[in-house]
C-alpha cells in the first residue's frame, strides 16, 4: 500500500513540478505515528518557500480529490536539503555541478573517500572532479554519498 501511495504521488507531481522547472527528489510515506507524506523537490536556481508553498497546495488539492491516503496525515513539501544523502541514481544526475562527498565500501585507489564537483553518472560510475582530475566511482562501490556544503564558497 505504502509503494502504491509513493508511486501515484510521483504521477501526480510529475506534471506539476515540469510546469514550475523543478525537480522531484524524493518522496516518502511514514506511517508510524501520525502518517507523513514527504515531498523533496530541487530547483536549480535555489528551492524557495514559494516553490514549496506552490507544490503544497497543487498536490494537496490532488490528493483530496483522489482520496489516495485514507486517514488523516501531515504533508510537507521541502528542498532536499545542502547536506542531503543520495539515494538514487536519478539524484546523480539531478545534482550535477554540486559539491559533494562519496565514502566506498573498499579502498579505490588507496582512498575510500572522495570530495569534489559531482559531473553526473556514467555507465554505473559517480563521475566527480576533484582538484582538475576526474574520478570514476562504481556505484556499487559506494557505501555513502552526501551533497557537500561549504560556508564562503571554499
Amino acid at each position: 500500500m505504502k509503494e502504491q501511495i509513493i508511486e501515484r504521488v510521483r504521477e501526480l507531481l510529475q506534471p506539476l513540478i515540469e510546469e514550475r522547472g523543478l525537480k522531484l527528489v524524493d518522496v516518502e510515506y511514514v506511517t508510524a505515528g501520525k502518517p507523513v507524506l514527504r515531498i523533496y523537490v530541487y530547483n536549480p536556481e535555489g528551492t524557495s518557500i514559494d516553490d514549496c508553498e506552490w507544490i503544497s497546495r497543487r498536490i494537496g488539492a490532488l490528493l483530496d480529490i483522489e482520496d489516495l491516503i485514507p486517514v488523516s496525515y501531515i504533508l510537507e513539501v521541502s528542498s532536499p536539503g545542502l547536506d542531503r544523502k543520495l539515494k538514487n541514481k536519478e539524484e546523480y544526475e539531478i545534482f550535477k555541478g554540486r559539491d559533494i562527498k562519496v565514502v566506498t565500501k573498499e579502498p579505490l585507489e588507496g582512498k575510500n573517500v572522495f570530495e569534489g564537483v559531482l559531473k553526473g553518472l556514467e555507465e554505473d560510475e559517480v563521475v566527480i572532479d576533484t582538484e582538475g582530475e576526474t574520478v570514476r566511482i562504481p556505484l556499487e562501490a559506494v557505501a555513502r554519498a552526501n551533497l557537500e556544503f561549504k560556508a564562503g564558497g571554499e
